[in-house]
C-alpha cells in the first residue's frame, strides 16, 4: 500500500487545474487528479461533488473552461470519445454500458473495433482469461445477463483495445451490496492487474477507498483532500470532510 506521493507511479493521465461544466456554469473548479500504470487511484465525495461531471470533462463530454488533460505527457483536453479511445483512454460509463441485444461474444467483438479484424479473435480469448467467468456465458445475450455479469462484460468490452487508462463512473450502481463488492474488490482490481490506470468514481467510499491506492475526496466540485487510501480510511474526520466542513484546513 502506497504511503506518500513519492511511491507512486509515473502518471500516465494527468488532469491539472481543470474547471468544466455545462454552458458557463463551472461545476468543476481547479481539479487535479493523476493515476499511473496499475494503480487504482479512487475519487469519492457525496452527490453533487462534481464526480461524473470530472469524469464527462476529462472524456470530453462537457466544456472545460481551464486547465488539462495529458496522457502519457500528451495534451488531450477537449478531444472527442473516439479520439481518446484511439489514444488509450476507456471509458466505462455508469449507465448503457453494453449492447443488450447483443451476445457476449458480440459485445466482446465490438470492443475490439480498433483492432484488426484477424486480431480480435484472439483478443477476445485473452480478455476471457482475465474475467473467465464470461468465458461461459459468450454466447448468452447481455440482455439477460445479472447486473453484476453486465458491469463485467462493460469492463471486458473496454478492455479489448488494450486501453493505457480505464475510467469507470460508478460500477456498482444500482448493484446489491455483495455484487457491488465483486465489482470492486474483483474486477476493478484485476482490471489493474492488467497494468492499466484505473481512475474509478464510485459512491461506495469505504469499499471504493479499500480497492485503490491513492484517494480522492470531492466536495463542491475541488478536490478537498488526497493521499493514499490507508490514510484516508484511518482517519478519523473524514466524515465531516465528506461533508465539506474542515476541508479548507485540510488542504
Amino acid at each position: 500500500m502506497l504511503t506518500s506521493s513519492a511511491e507512486r507511479p509515473q502518471p500516465i493521465l494527468e488532469v491539472v487545474g481543470l474547471v468544466a461544466g455545462y454552458g458557463d456554469a463551472a461545476i468543476v473548479h481547479g481539479v487535479d487528479v493523476s493515476v499511473g500504470a496499475g494503480e487504482v487511484a479512487t475519487v469519492i465525495g457525496p452527490n453533487g461533488a462534481g464526480k461524473s461531471t470530472l469524469l464527462k470533462a476529462i472524456t470530453g463530454q462537457v466544456n472545460v473552461m481551464d486547465g488539462s488533460v495529458k496522457l502519457n505527457g500528451r495534451d488531450v483536453t477537449r478531444q472527442r470519445g473516439d479520439r481518446l479511445a484511439r489514444s488509450g483512454i476507456g471509458f466505462v460509463p455508469q449507465l448503457n454500458d453494453v449492447f443488450p441485444t447483443l451476445t457476449v461474444l458480440e459485445n466482446l467483438e465490438m470492443g475490439g473495433y480498433l483492432l484488426a479484424r484477424k486480431e480480435v479473435p484472439a483478443r477476445v480469448e485473452e480478455v476471457l482469461q482475465t474475467f473467465p467467468a464470461l468465458a461461459e456465458m459468450r454466447s448468452r445475450r447481455a440482455g439477460k445477463l445479472s447486473g453484476g455479469e453486465r458491469k463485467m462484460l462493460a469492463i471486458a468490452r473496454v478492455l479489448m483495445s488494450r486501453p493505457s487508462v480505464v475510467i469507470l463512473d460508478e460500477p456498482t450502481s444500482n448493484l446489491a451490496p455483495i455484487l457491488a463488492r465483486s465489482v470492486l474488490e474483483q474486477q476493478v482490481k484485476d482490471l489493474a492487474r492488467t497494468g492499466a490506470a484505473v481512475l474509478l468514481v464510485e459512491q461506495r467510499a469505504g469499499e471504493a477507498l479499500a480497492v485503490g491506492d491513492w484517494g480522492y475526496l470531492m466536495v463542491a466540485g475541488q478536490v478537498s483532500v488526497s493521499g493514499p487510501t490507508r490514510e484516508l480510511l484511518e482517519r478519523e474526520d473524514i466524515g465531516e470532510l465528506f461533508l465539506g466542513r474542515k476541508a479548507e484546513a485540510s488542504r
